[in-house]
């Protein structure tokens, strides 16, 4: 089915106030998070009064038609004001073109922000407006006097928020949106996006926890109503739900046991994805991360992260055959702070060579450090594999950390309750999954049915599988239920560990389902499933699917079931 043409949507969403929703329904690029492929729309927004502001222009691809839609609305030599809550490569060409037919117009931004304008515009010298503490106002005229609050994470250094009093908006920029792309301008119906903002947060944020949890202190001081993102619905129905659904989603990564130090710079925001997938593996197993920007953080900072943590990565993009300075100052600290007894890695992206990457892995080779995996080498820019590949190394790294610290506690026995639990059974089958070019496989025991009409059932999965990210709402998967007397095989095979990326079915006889998962030929039967529902229970998700098709392989067979000693372990 072909998707709709890419648009402009235009609303007036509060007083002097319109949103401009470029909408694309498809994924945009590589990054993970895009991942659930729903769309998204780059919201920009314009402030009409004495003087007009627009906040949040958007990326280079949407550049033609929202200039086209910014045009049919203003004539745009009425703009005075460009307010970036972010710059990047990417938003910085749509900037362009506007600086060059509007000589006159300021941009308002923070300090480190501007400082990247001057390498992203070096032909270029906009008036700028530099926002440098929340005591800076901008006065529109007719009751828009624009507050502003810094709110800079690693990965957006630059953050920056602008409070409206007049119309009680807050247009909070990345913090608050969603990659989602439908008709609804507002979330009158923000219960259905919860798994969305959830996704994104865990992408974007989670990493960020802490400096994200200190911008929730300062934003939430102003007396918005309504909450402006840079992506998806604007927040008029549950702006308090989804702060408090931040702060929540924050307060969980902050309190977890194990960190992990992850230390980066990025020229072009490549290194930055590798680093937000790998983050988004290690969070997914229990094991929060401490983000460090090396281009902005102090050398404090990263010794605190450092000497806080049970391992550290380190990722760098190469710069004309050389490792950037804050690296290499980074680099400098960490061998100056860190125990050789964390495990560490490196990783990064580079156009025509690769210097320092092998820079960083050997300096931290010849200090006494322990790689736990071989680093990680992009060329330019990461493909949906390669980051796949990325969030499972950084899960098996979380994973070692783990591992590491239960070798190190007393055994228990296991309780009366675990052992009941234990005697629960079910049977045993493999699940698989294919989207795109990235597949996977796991053994699961824990497959319930659940509804006759449609036929549906549950599977519960663990957080940190490597198949977790295939199996969300609207993806297909194949349920092989396995062979009493012949699961033996199939069971140790999907029951080893995998290295990141390796193929779940070399030497594994295989059929293709109608939705493009394997179904496994040794089976006894097979389903062919879409995922309607997850929920989170603790460590797991418990997914609900409805099955489309199936058949049943070997009549004579009887399903294998699994018994446990205790319900804590496999």
């Amino acid at each position: 089915m072909t998707s709709p043409p890419r648009d402009v949507q235009l609303y007036a969403m509060a007083a002097g106030t319109t949103v401009l929703r470029c909408r694309s329904w498809n994924r945009l690029r590589f990054e993970i998070e895009y991942g659930l492929e729903r769309g998204t729309t780059a919201n920009t927004y314009l402030i009409q009064a004495d003087r007009t502001a627009l906040i949040d222009p958007p990326g280079e691809s949407f550049s033609d038609i929202f200039l086209a839609a910014l045009e049919g609305h203003i004539d745009l030599s009425q703009l005075n004001y460009i307010v970036l809550g972010h710059i990047n490569p990417n938003r910085v060409e749509t900037l362009k073109i506007l600086l060059k037919r509007l000589s006159d117009v300021t941009v308002v931004c923070s300090n480190p922000a501007a400082l990247a304008l001057k390498d992203l515009l070096p032909e270029a010298s906009p008036h700028l407006r530099v926002i440098r503490s929340g005591d800076d106002r901008l006065d529109l005229g007719q009751g828009h006097y624009l507050q502003f609050e810094l709110i800079p994470t690693p990965r957006y250094p630059g953050g920056l928020a602008t409070f409206d009093p007049y119309s009680q908006v807050l247009y909070s920029d990345k913090l608050f949106g969603a990659h989602r792309c439908d008709d609804a301008v507002f979330d009158l119906s923000w219960q259905d996006l919860l798994e969305d903002r959830r996704y994104y947060f865990d992408c974007l944020f989670a990493a960020s926890a802490r400096q994200v949890l200190a911008a929730l202190g300062r934003v939430t001081t102003l007396p918005f109503q309504t909450l402006a993102p840079g992506h998806g619905p604007v927040v008029r129905y549950s702006p308090r739900e989804l702060v408090q659904s931040y702060r929540d989603w924050g307060q969980a990564q902050t309190s977890q046991d194990l960190s992990v130090a992850l230390i980066y710079a990025s020229a072009y925001g490549n290194t930055a994805t590798i680093a937000q997938a790998l983050a988004r593996g290690i969070t997914k197993a229990g094991v929060s991360v401490e983000s460090i920007n090396a281009e902005q953080a102090s050398p404090d900072e990263i010794k605190s992260a450092v000497e806080g943590s049970a391992g550290f990565l380190m990722g760098s993009p190469t710069l004309g055959g050389h490792t950037p300075t804050p690296m290499q100052t980074a680099l400098g600290i960490v061998l100056s702070t860190a125990s050789k007894t964390q495990p560490a890695g490196v990783f990064g992206s580079f156009g025509w060579s690769g210097e320092a990457i092998d820079l960083l892995g050997s300096k931290l080779k010849d200090g006494g450090y322990s790689l736990a995996f071989e680093p990680i080498r992009v060329k330019f820019k990461p493909t949906d594999v390669t980051l796949k590949y990325c969030e499972e190394v950084g899960t098996d790294f979380a994973q070692g950390l783990k591992k590491a610290t239960r070798a190190k506690q007393p055994r228990t026995p296991a309780s009366a309750v675990e052992q009941a639990v234990g005697r629960i059974v079910g049977s045993l089958c493999i699940v698989t999954a294919r989207h795109g070019e990235v597949s996977s496989a796991m053994l699961a025991s824990w497959v319930s049915q659940a509804s006759f009409a449609p036929p549906g059932f549950t599977v519960a999965v663990a957080k940190d599988r490597a198949i977790e990210s295939l199996l969300y709402p609207g993806y297909g998967f194949v349920l092989n239920i396995l062979a009493e007397g012949r699961h033996l095989g199939p069971m140790k095979h999907f029951l080893k560990p995998f290295a990141p990326g390796e193929d779940r079915f070399a030497e594994i006889e295989t059929d293709v389902a109608e939705n493009g998962a394997p179904i496994l030929t040794e089976a006894i039967a097979y389903l062919e499933c879409t995922v309607e529902q997850r929920m989170e229970c603790g460590d797991h998700w418990l997914v609900y699917a409805t099955v489309q098709a199936g058949r049943v392989l070997d009549g004579n067979g009887k399903t294998a079931i699994h018994h446990r000693k205790t319900g804590t372990h496999y």
